[in-house]
């Protein structure tokens, strides 16, 4: 019965637990998730530990209710993170509009540096997709023993088939301009802890895309790419700035708190960049219990990306879904809209479903406004919106699994599948 059991689980997370990369899943490992006590300390809880919600109902989620299914005792064991590496691998089916179906093959191997430090992860994951894309990023958080410093990482490798759809968002859908590329990514930042939950960082940030080449407009005009510059090997290199403040109750699924964080981007020729460039991302989140007392959560956010100066690479131009998790703009395709500069803005009410946290909603609405080339002013703003499912993953760690059906204009629409809170 034991193997019925954990058959079944695996079952389940070969099609909902890991999202493609192309919708950037916030990797989350299968295992009990240690979050953090009023000091901000890590603790370890027992699976069979009761979880309850502010009205005293026992919460639930997929394992709990497979246990029940399948007539299995849940376990007594703590799943405990020393600096003894845990690692976890597991094969998924993913599907989103600029993919179609991918099978992904992801990694997670979480540890500590030092008995008192906070929980490191490296996370690793590849994936070969119906069109013919191929994904292989790792993304690195690792802690000192002592939490002063944290070093964040992110690499990737794509060869990616992707279209493009023109510049600024008042682009048209039927200017499609099909492209294919490689592409290597570097990016590694080294914060500091201030004070609170201030942060202060740098980092180096590295781009390269090479074989860049496209088909041309479908519908015979003349492409944006072609009129901004094509070029078929570009390189971004620079040191960043980062601060960060973060005084969400869980990152993975806040109720209450904020987040705001500042990434300041200058590109150097000497460095290698192929042209010298500047910008900066401002990443801002809120949370509020609404109605106050109650479990459902009103969540807003701004993500403003912006080309201060310089003429960046085509590829390298704020765009739809390219932000860190690529998610913005759910109802559109990875990259629909592209420019100099992108203000993004969504909210979303999330609420339950079941009294036991097992099955939750959301309903979402988010508008973009994009400009076309440098200097060129923003164009007309883009709406998404649509409901969404939640369904618990693990009531310690609060992580859901995302299921949402986004709508845009001009006829776009499609599923969007991720682990975790989309922000």
């Amino acid at each position: 019965m034991k193997l019925l059991f954990k058959s079944g689980l695996l079952i389940f997370g070969l099609f909902f637990t890991v999202a493609v990369f192309a919708q950037e899943n916030k990797p989350v490992p299968l295992k009990t998730i240690p979050v953090k006590n009023k000091k901000g300390d890590s603790i370890v809880f027992k699976k069979d530990s009761i979880v309850r919600n502010q009205k005293g109902v026992k919460q639930k989620d997929i394992s709990d209710v497979l246990e029940e299914f399948f007539n299995v005792q849940p376990g007594t064991n703590p799943d405990t993170v020393t600096t003894k590496p845990s690692l976890t691998i597991i094969p998924a089916l993913g599907y989103t509009l600029v993919t179609r179906l991918a099978f992904v093959l992801s990694g997670n191997m979480v540890f500590r540096t030092g008995p008192q430090s906070r929980i490191s992860t490296i996370i690793a994951s590849s994936a070969i997709t119906e069109n013919k894309q191929f994904t292989f990023p790792i993304q690195t958080n690792i802690w000192s023993k002592n939490n002063t410093y944290n070093f964040v990482g992110d690499y990737r490798y794509y060869k990616y088939p992707q279209s493009t759809f023109g510049l600024g968002s008042s682009s048209n859908i039927k200017d499609e301009d099909p492209m294919d590329y490689s592409y290597f990514e570097f990016y590694e930042t080294v914060l500091r802890h201030i004070s609170g939950n201030f942060y202060l960082g740098l980092g180096y940030i590295f781009d390269n895309h090479w074989d860049v080449s496209d088909k041309g407009n479908l519908d015979g005009t003349v492409s944006d790419y072609s009129l901004y510059g094509k070029a078929a090997h570009t390189i971004s290199s620079g040191f960043t700035f980062n601060a960060l403040l973060d005084s969400r109750d869980n990152a993975i699924n806040p109720s209450k708190g904020g987040y705001v964080s500042m990434q300041y981007r200058d590109n150097y020729s000497f460095l290698g960049s192929t042209t010298s460039w500047r910008s900066l991302i401002v990443d801002a989140r809120k949370y509020f219990n609404f109605p106050e007392g109650s479990d459902n959560v009103l969540a807003l956010w701004s993500y403003d990306w912006l080309i201060l100066s310089g003429r960046p690479g085509y590829l390298d131009l704020p765009s739809t879904q390219w932000d860190t998790f690529s998610v913005t703009g759910r109802g559109y395709i990875q990259g629909r809209f592209r420019g100099a500069q992108m203000i993004y803005g969504e909210g979303e009410y999330r609420y339950k479903i079941t009294a036991n946290g097992l099955l939750g909603g959301v309903v979402f609405l988010n508008a973009e406004t994009l400009s076309a080339a440098p200097g060129t002013k923003l164009q007309g703003i883009q709406p998404g919106y649509g409901p969404g499912l939640r369904i618990k993953l693990n009531t310690i760690s609060k992580t859901n699994i995302s299921i949402d059906y986004g709508l845009g204009r001009e006829g776009s629409r499609g599923l969007f599948i991720d682990v975790g809170e989309i922000f």
